[in-house]
């Protein structure tokens, strides 16, 4: 694992990891964002984040996220937290990645092209340069991709990965990948795209990550302190143009205050992931921009179904049917913690996106059928514990709902507090019930890289035959409707036993400086546009 030892430049603000100093609850995980204009206090000029005139060359943009302590690293295969996926998109590139409408957007790949049986695909390479000036070229791609689909490693795209036969796949030029897929596969695009699919030369080792990375991306690493700051110089060779900012740097702050009070301080210009309260405080105040994006963030439960008493569908429903759902959105996301909008959820991931099943009923609080589901089980007496952790807004808030409310369906709940820096790696393996976020990804990708098989970050064990077997199908139909209904199926079967409880969508808020610039304001975390800071200048 990274240690501080390699470091040349340790964070300038110590205080921002001492609870005595700045102390507080907040963190990160996988979520969305975006950022718009707040009111403007009198005098001053109109309030547009993106663009305020002629971008300005110069400076540094210090950015404040909660980070994953000492075990950080920057290999980009790795990427999970919000700071990883942001540093990542600062020194490497993908093929393509997810507009703000979350379809495939070139980037490495200028162009794709399938055959007509939808099972090879030409993905021609742009003119782009590595950090060391070599090109990026076709055997590079096929090294990264082969490397993070390495069975003996867990790397999160590996599942995404998975359609393609790399051993079958090649370079047929220096530009230009023939991949070779298992099947037909009509969403190829959304593959390439996926998180953590980054291309690294072939001639990268694990040991040169933390040391020497050498990505395409617009940013040169200066240094590297896991778990403190990360300092990144401008590519002035950066294939779609050279960023505005001289310098970035990444500053660690896992406490929510932390991270506002040093943005109100001048110590940073942007602040990942802003508690609600703060927005309220500050919306109007002039002093810092608020940013919301409406229902962005996943709210749920996961529940680990290789392990008891999960492992028993019966006990799975019976949870969903205790779960008061305009209450938890309610007290959690309108009045609560996450206090703004909130929308409740149906036990399904990415509401309003393609291929969403929205035809299900909304399940609805059902204590007297969940009772029974327990009998039927054995469970009458059901003691379980419920890991959460201050890492996201509204975990220990939601967690203390939902235990009441089990309470009345004669369910004790042991409400588990975890660490701020481990918990997402903890809940990983470890439990039976935790609090549970995500943000914006297309619902192939979160299939793919959470609920099959071999998924590396599938948190709740979700592992069936037939439902992979039904994912391929999905990725092998090349009609939308016919795929749609497959998808459909799918959520059916998640709907009606699957390990998540999903009781809620929330807004996603973060905060920059007054002088901050060129923010893109509809951008979802994990798409193309969200952390851009090579489009960021200082006004």
């Amino acid at each position: 694992m990274p240690s501080d030892t390699h470091s040349t430049t340790a964070t300038p603000f110590p205080g921002l990891r001492r609870r005595g100093f700045l102390a507080a609850t907040g963190a990160a995980g996988l979520g969305a964002l975006a950022l718009t204009g707040c009111a403007d206090t009198p005098g001053t000029a109109p309030d547009d984040p993106k663009n305020d005139g002629t971008p300005k060359r110069g400076g540094r943009l210090r950015a404040a996220f909660a980070g994953g302590g000492a075990s950080e690293t920057l290999d980009p295969h790795l990427s999970n937290l919000f700071a990883d996926a942001a540093r990542a998109k600062a020194l490497y590139d993908k093929l393509a990645d997810y507009g703000g409408d979350l379809s495939a957007r070139p980037r490495l790949a200028s162009s794709w092209e399938p055959n007509g049986r939808l099972d090879r695909w030409k993905v021609s390479l742009r003119a782009a340069v590595f950090h060391d000036g070599q090109p990026v070229t076709a055997n590079d791609v096929l090294y990264s991709y082969r490397r993070i689909a390495d069975p003996a490693r867990a790397f999160r795209a590996r599942a995404s990965l998975e359609p393609i036969d790399l051993a079958a796949s090649r370079a047929t030029d220096e530009r230009t990948v023939e991949f070779v897929l298992k099947r037909p596969t009509a969403e190829f695009p959304n593959v390439m795209a996926a998180f953590g699919a980054y291309i690294v030369p072939a001639s990268a080792r694990d040991g040169d990550f933390d040391h020497r990375p050498v990505g395409s991306g617009p940013f040169r690493l200066v240094s590297f302190a896991p778990g403190r700051s990360t300092v990144l110089r401008r590519n002035d060779d950066y294939w779609d143009g050279a960023p505005h900012l001289d310098e970035l740097e990444f500053v660690v702050a896992n406490e929510e205050s932390a991270r506002v009070n040093a943005l109100l301080g001048g110590q940073v210009e942007y602040a990942h992931e802003l508690n609600p309260a703060t927005a309220r405080a500050h919306e109007n105040g002039g002093r810092i921009r608020i940013v919301r994006l409406r229902n962005s963030a996943m709210q749920s439960f996961a529940m680990k179904t290789d392990r008891p008493p999960f492992d028993d569908p019966r006990v799975r429903r019976a949870l969903m049917l205790v779960a008061d759902r305009e209450e938890l959105v309610r007290e959690e996301l309108v009045r609560g913690a996450l206090s703004g909008a909130g929308e409740i959820g149906n036990d399904l991931f990415g509401k309003g996106y393609e291929y969403y099943a929205d035809s299900l009923p909304q399940r609805e609080q059902d204590l007297g059928r969940a009772r029974s589901l327990l009998k039927q089980a054995g469970a009458e007496d059901l003691r379980i514990t419920l890991d959460t952790s201050p890492v996201a807004a509204g975990f220990t808030e939601s967690a203390a709902v939902f235990r009441d409310q089990a309470a009345e369906a004669g369910i004790t709940v042991e409400v588990r507090t975890g660490s701020k820096d481990t918990y997402w790696k903890d809940i990983l393996d470890a439990g039976t019930l935790s609090c549970y976020r995500s943000g914006a990804m297309p619902i192939e990708s979160h299939l793919s890289q959470r609920l099959l098989t071999g998924s590396t970050t599938n948190a709740t064990k979700w592992r069936h035959e037939d439902f992979d077997s039904l994912y391929q199908q999905a990725q092998s139909t090349r009609d939308p409707k016919e795929r749609s209904a497959v998808y459909a199926r799918m959520q059916r079967r998640l709907h009606t036993e699957g390990p998540f409880l999903i009781w809620g969508f929330a807004d996603w808020i973060l905060g920059t400086a007054r002088g901050v610039r060129g923010i893109e304001p509809q951008a979802p975390a994990n798409t193309l546009d969200w952390a851009r800071f090579d489009r960021v200048w200082l006004a």
